[in-house]
């Protein structure tokens, strides 16, 4: 066993194994909660301490904002400006990373002190498990497309991360490495479930992510999602008292801010928190 562990190891370092032989040794949850850009009701959203706890918590998956910086930098931030989560005023695209990192992403949280960062895409890769979905959500186009999946490529995260992007994006990163998992978001805020669905299935995407203000989904459109073999992911539970009949409808991973205060309950649902792998 030992032996076959180091032989699994040295075809990892040397980039050997494939994506398909990846997948079949790491088990990815297949419901559970996802962590609205980590725990960031008790950490700055989209830091390294947020994500930690979220790990920390057991969840099942992490979402995150990926914004290019003016020096071809993916950093992880949600908003196309810097003003809201951190002491600094300007557009992301306009600052390169060097300005960026001068900023705290901390001091504008009510429950932590000063002093946290912005932290870039490979960085917030670089501490996460490798059982856990990590959901990419790609705030740019085709070029970040590209850059993001070169990224996951490179350290081999192809089997539990997955591009929530526009068709345009999908196309991109699908150009670069046919692998890639998508979150299909084209059409996304349409009232009418249906054309969402059929897009997301017209262009082969693995991931949904169904809107709470569009109501629950209909019975028959979770089931063409699972006939499909399509994950559902649901924005957003904001109570434990929503978990139940989101698991129940057969929602795979609602997104929660809070996951903490959440999680216990998934618990008591027959969620089991991840132990993480590293």
């Amino acid at each position: 066993m030992l032996l076959k562990l180091k032989l699994v190891l040295l075809l990892f370092a040397a980039g050997i194994l494939s994506v398909n032989t990846v997948r079949a040794q790491v088990t990815m949850p297949v419901k559970g909660l996802c962590a609205h850009r980590g725990s960031m009701t008790l950490y700055p959203e989209n830091t390294i301490p947020a994500f930690l706890e979220a790990i920390y918590q057991g969840a099942q998956m992490i979402e995150f904002d990926l914004q290019l910086t003016k020096d071809s930098v993916l950093v992880i931030m949600h908003d196309a400006r810097v003003d809201r989560t951190t002491d600094g005023k300007g557009w992301v695209s306009e600052m390169t990373l060097a300005e960026i990192k001068q900023l705290d992403a901390g001091v504008k949280h009510p429950k932590h002190p000063a002093g946290v960062k912005v932290p870039t895409f490979e960085e917030t890769l670089a501490i996460m498990p490798r059982n856990i979905w990590l959901n990419c959500h790609l705030k740019g186009g085709a070029s970040e497309a590209r850059m993001a999946t070169e990224l996951l490529v490179k350290t081999q995260r192809l089997h539990q991360a997955f591009l929530a992007c526009s068709a345009e994006a999908a196309r991109a990163a699908r150009e670069t490495d046919n692998r890639i998992l998508i979150c299909n978001m084209e059409l996304q805020d349409r009232k009418d479930n249906n054309e969402y669905v059929n897009a997301t299935l017209e262009r082969g995407a693995e991931f949904i992510q169904l809107l709470s203000g569009n109501g629950l989904p209909a019975t028959d459109i979770i089931q063409r999602l699972k006939q499909n073999k399509v994950r559902i992911n649901y924005f957003y539970a904001a109570e434990p008292s929503e978990l139940k009949e989101l698991f129940e409808l057969g929602i795979n991973f609602p997104l929660v801010n809070d996951v903490s205060r959440l999680m216990p309950v998934a618990e008591s649902l027959g969620i089991v928190r991840v132990r993480p792998e590293f």
